[in-house]
C-alpha cells in the first residue's frame, strides 16, 4: 500500500512544497495540507504502518528524519531540529519513539 492510495497526490505535493526550506516543517500543518487530518482513524493507522519503515510498531528518530521521503521520493531529509521537535510533539510517554496511538492522537487532535 502506498500513501497515494490514501491521500491525493496533489495534496501530498502541496504539503511537501510548503516545507521545502530547512527548519520549515511543522507536523500539524503538514498533516492538514496533505489531507491526513480529514481521514478516518483507520486510514491514519494505515499511514502510520507505511511510515513505520522497519515494522517495529513505532516510528523512531531515524525513521522520522526520512519522513518526507516516505511521501515523495526525493523530498528533503528533516533537520535534526525538526526531527527532535516532531518526536517531542508526538511522544506522549517520553520513550523516544512514536507509537500508533500517539501518531493518531497527534494527527487527529
Amino acid at each position: 500500500m502506498s500513501l497515494s492510495s490514501i491521500l491525493s497526490a496533489d495534496a501530498i505535493d502541496s504539503a511537501i512544497k510548503d516545507c521545502q526550506a530547512p527548519d520549515s516543517f511543522c507536523p500539524k500543518k503538514f498533516f492538514q495540507l496533505c489531507g491526513l487530518t480529514k481521514k478516518s482513524p483507520q486510514d491514519v493507522k494505515k499511514v502510520f504502518g507505511i511510515l513505520d519503515n522497519d515494522g517495529s510498531g513505532f516510528i523512531e528518530e531515524e525513521e522520522l528524519k526520512f519522513f518526507l521521503q516516505r511521501f515523495t521520493p526525493g523530498a528533503r531529509v528533516l533537520t535534526d531540529t525538526e526531527t527532535k521537535a516532531f518526536l517531542c510533539a508526538a511522544d506522549d510517554d517520553s520513550d523516544g519513539r512514536i507509537g500508533a496511538d500517539e501518531f493518531q492522537a497527534m494527527v487527529l487532535s
